[in-house]
C-alpha cells in the first residue's frame, strides 16, 4: 500500500481528538516501521491478521504495550516466510513464556474506519462496520451473555485466550459476510 494512503487509513481508525498525536506504524517488506512517535500514548496501525485483511486501529497505551508487540512480531515472521501454523505456535509459546502479555487493565482499541476488511469465522475477509474494541483477556461470549453472533450488539473475538477482545459494532451492518465467532479463534485484532 502507498505509504501516505496507509498512514491516512491508520489514522482514520482514531477519534479526531486522538489522531493528531498518535504514533503511526506502516508496513514495509520486512515488517512494520514507526513513522511517527506518540504524544498521547495511542498508536495507529493497519493490522493485517491475514495477508489480504485490512484492520486499521488506534490502540491506547495499554494496547500499545501489550497488543502491538504481537502485531509487529507476526508481521516480521510473515515477512520471513513463516507459515501461519509456525506463527500461531510462536505466538502461543511467547504468551506461555511471558514474552507477550495480555492487557493487565481495561482499555480501548478504536477501529472507527469505514474501510475495515476483517476475517470472519471461516477466514474469509469481508467488510465490517466501524467498531470499538475493549480488552477482555480470557473472556468468553457466555460471560457477556452473547451467543457470538457478529450481528449482535456485542461479541468476544478470540474468546478464552489471552488475546480475547470485546467487539462493539457502532452501526448497522450486513452480517452476511460475518457469521458467528469461531470459538477457537485467537482473535483477529
Amino acid at each position: 500500500m502507498d505509504r501516505q494512503k496507509e498512514i491516512a487509513l491508520a489514522l482514520s481508525s482514531c477519534p479526531p481528538y486522538v489522531a493528531n498525536k498518535a504514533a503511526v506504524y506502516v508496513l514495509e517488506k520486512s515488517g512494520y516501521v514507526k513513522f511517527r512517535e506518540s504524544q498521547n500514548g495511542f498508536t495507529a496501525i493497519v493490522q493485517h491478521s491475514l495477508p489480504n485483511s485490512q484492520e486499521p486501529q488506534c490502540m491506547d497505551a495499554e494496547g500499545t504495550r501489550t497488543l502491538l508487540p504481537r502485531m509487529l512480531k507476526v508481521a516480521e515472521l510473515r515477512a520471513q516466510g513463516k507459515t501461519p501454523e509456525e506463527i500461531k505456535r510462536f505466538v502461543a509459546e511467547a504468551f506461555a513464556k511471558g514474552v507477550f502479555q495480555p492487557p493487565s487493565r481495561p482499555g480501548v482499541d478504536y477501529m472507527l474506519s469505514t474501510e475495515n476488511l476483517t476475517p470472519n469465522d471461516k477466514g474469509v475477509v469481508a467488510p465490517f462496520p466501524p467498531h470499538v474494541v475493549f480488552y477482555g483477556p480470557y473472556l468468553t461470549n457466555a460471560d457477556l451473555g452473547s451467543d457470538g453472533n457478529l450481528a449482535g450488539p456485542v461479541f468476544v473475538a478470540g474468546e478464552g485466550t489471552p488475546q480475547a477482545l470485546i467487539i462493539v459494532p457502532l452501526g448497522a451492518h450486513d452480517p452476511a459476510g460475518h457469521g458467528t465467532v469461531d470459538k477457537s479463534s485467537s482473535g483477529s485484532r
